[in-house]
């Protein structure tokens, strides 16, 4: 099935956030590799920005499961604000540095790539679908993340906060 339309604002904010929870846990941590340590539930709010200026809260809660040797991760993201929700299941590996993966939100059965370099607890990514592209940038602090998204379309950005419980 082809996606050459734009994607509706629930969707295109899916992908971006979806993505954007993904890579937050991919923090440059000392170890056998970039996901060692964490495995677990991590909760966050923020707020994204639409193109006609808008902007709602979100609420996400994410699952991840660690491959044994740290190098690759699982997902399930759940997230919700006032007018949406959606699912999203990713898969993330690690191979030098670099991070590739993919991911699919199983409620529209839409999925893409994401590719990136971390460093010095930062990462600067890009996300990609039919129709859809961003660029994001994540700092991790301990337990703490703050990452912030950019992108053209109906969906303009995000800053969100998460934790892990």
């Amino acid at each position: 099935m082809g996606f050459g339309v734009t994607m509706s604002r629930g969707l295109s904010t899916a992908c971006a956030v979806g993505a954007v929870m993904l890579l937050s846990v991919s923090a440059t941590f000392a170890g056998a590799g970039p996901f060692e340590g964490l495995a677990g539930i991590w909760t966050g709010r923020g707020t994204i920005q639409l193109e006609d200026g808008s902007s709602e809260n979100i609420r996400c809660k994410a699952t991840y499961a660690v491959r044994g040797d740290a190098q690759g991760l699982n997902q399930t993201l759940l997230c919700a604000s006032d007018s949406y929700r959606f699912e999203l299941k990713s898969n993330v590996i690690a191979q030098s540095g670099v991070l590739s993966g993919t991911w699919r939100e199983t409620s529209r059965n839409v999925g893409g790539t994401l590719e990136g370099r971390a460093g010095n607890g930062q990462f600067n990514v890009d996300v990609s679908a039919p129709s859809f592209t961003a660029r994001l940038k994540l700092t991790t602090h301990g337990n703490r993340q703050n990452v912030v998204i950019r992108s053209e379309g109906q969906f303009r950005g995000a800053n969100i906060s998460l934790s892990r419980s």
